[in-house]
């Protein structure tokens, strides 16, 4: 996605050529890989570890960190490995997002008009805040240092980018379409007549 802003803001020119369907299929081959290989990998070491104490986890669903704290075996490796899988495979993505946001900044900021430039915004500014959301709380729960005082900050945030997130997502991206914008102010007005009519 970071990608295709940078090439609509600073290749426009380019941008239906360089944007083809092989590099979307290319891109989302590399998003599914990436996205299935870093669990696979912590799975494989997860299932080494023995359990052997109580089977309630202190935690929202059967996540991989609270599964660890169940475990009566050693879980220093597989935390250093969490820990390693999370940089190997959340860094990279996050800097080339980072970087293609400069290289956007950069370009909206050389734009003549004002009119220009808030266009020029407004078309990764819902994108720029999804990727915050979710790459900051898979740095809370992945990168930063397991602790008690964490643990409920972590129950919360690995909720939000499980739950809250996915579903959220293409309601930012479509809020930008005028026929979404349009069908979404006529719910709204038609939920709250329909409320103000119940009162009656």
């Amino acid at each position: 996605m970071s990608y295709e802003r940078y090439l609509a803001i600073c290749k426009p020119l380019h941008y239906s050529t360089l944007m083809n369907p092989r590099l979307c299929l290319q891109l989302a081959v590399g998003s599914w890989l990436n996205g299935c290989l870093a669990p696979a990998i912590f799975l494989l070491f997860l299932s080494q570890l023995k359990f052997c104490g109580p089977n309630k986890i202190d935690h929202f669903y059967c996540d991989t960190i609270a599964l660890m704290d169940l475990s009566c075996s050693d879980t220093h490796q597989v935390i250093l490995l969490d820990f390693i899988l999370a940089c190997v495979f959340t860094l990279p993505p996050f800097l080339l997002t980072l970087t293609s946001y400069v290289c956007i900044i950069t370009t909206i900021l050389r734009i003549p008009s004002t009119t220009g430039r808030q266009k020029a915004f407004s078309t990764f500014s819902s994108h720029l805040i999804v990727v915050t959301v979710f790459y900051g709380t898979i740095i809370i729960i992945h990168l930063l240092p397991k602790s008690d005082t964490l643990r409920e900050l972590n129950k919360v945030v690995s909720l939000c980018y499980t739950v809250l997130i996915p579903p959220v997502n293409p309601l930012i991206y479509s809020l930008r379409n005028k026929e979404v914008k349009a069908a979404l102010s006529k719910a709204i007005r038609k939920c709250g007549f329909h409320k103000t009519m119940q009162r009656f």
